[in-house]
């Protein structure tokens, strides 16, 4: 995998909204972030935009991710927020100045759609925290931030959930929202799991659906060959009148239950407040012991 050059001291770093519309104040947090860590910032046509639900119309959110891809000045897309709305650029967008010159495309959710296609590229993303969430961010989802931009090494430690499967795993981490991973099989967007470590998380879906989606990644061969399994924050999940009669940990863990790689729940990442940062596409290590469970990135 290419790994984008890190940040350094007066890099420029891009602000845009490929999915959900934002406003401009909305932004602000992260702007004064942003020259607290002496960057240059520069903000796209499509914050403070708006079409409907989206932060502009399908051909202005492609013109201005595309010029922001373009412009070598860029060194990091910092996307403003997630919703929906990013798989309606995907097949538009050119990578080829990507390509010859990697940068980080930030955030998660919906930019899950961003992280696979350019994994399969070849190229490392980091699934971070986005504008609209910085002021009530933990202050390990902002250090983290920094630490994947700048190149400080990635490293958790953190106490095991009960229904862990224990294990160790090394491979490329992978993965995002389940909802839109889901949504992205059969395209050329969905990524290859096999010798990986996969990560999903997600917000504001019925169990039954979980089980659904969980069922529909196990029968494309998503968990055939996997090295580990990382459940980050299941949140804000509904359940119908008649009950499922399980929790999202659970229903996950009955559907993985033949495999033997270690199965991890609680990680501190997705749509939380302690939203820590992840570099897809980066080779980790998956240490879930008794007590403690590690993720340590390379």
């Amino acid at each position: 995998m290419k790994q984008p050059n890190y940040l350094q001291k007066g890099d420029t770093v891009a602000i845009v909204a490929p999915a959900g519309k934002i406003s401009s104040d909305k932004i602000i947090p992260a702007i004064k972030l942003l020259e607290k860590w002496e960057l240059n910032i520069i903000i796209g046509d499509t914050v403070g935009s708006g079409e409907n639900q989206f932060a502009a119309s399908d051909e202005k959110r492609i013109a201005d991710f595309q010029q922001l891809l373009n412009n070598p000045k860029v060194k990091a897309i910092w996307c403003a927020r997630g919703g929906y709305g990013t798989v309606r650029l995907i097949d538009k967008l050119n990578f080829s100045a990507l390509k010859k010159q990697p940068k980080w495309i930030i955030g998660y959710s919906d930019i899950t759609v961003l992280h696979s296609h350019i994994h399969n590229l070849g190229i490392e993303t980091l699934h971070a925290t986005m504008p609209i969430n910085l002021e009530n961010n933990s202050k390990q989802a902002l250090e983290t931030l920094k630490k994947g931009l700048f190149g400080k090494k990635l490293s958790y430690e953190f106490n095991s959930s009960k229904i862990n499967k224990k294990g160790n795993a090394t491979g490329e981490f992978v993965g995002g929202n389940l909802s839109v991973l889901y949504s992205l099989l059969g395209s050329k967007s969905s990524i290859k799991t096999a010798g990986k470590i996969l990560f999903i998380e997600d917000l504001d879906e019925y169990l039954y659906h979980i089980d659904r989606m969980c069922m529909n990644l196990k029968r494309n061969g998503y968990f055939d060959n996997l090295k580990g399994l990382v459940v980050g924050g299941m949140t804000n999940m509904h359940d119908n009148e008649v009950p499922f009669g399980k929790t999202a940990e659970e229903i996950i863990l009955d559907c993985v239950s033949e495999y033997n790689f270690p199965v991890v729940f609680n990680f501190p990442t997705g749509h939380l407040d302690d939203n820590r940062a992840l570099i897809l596409g980066r080779k980790a290590t998956l240490d879930v012991e008794g007590t403690k469970t590690k993720v340590s990135f390379q």
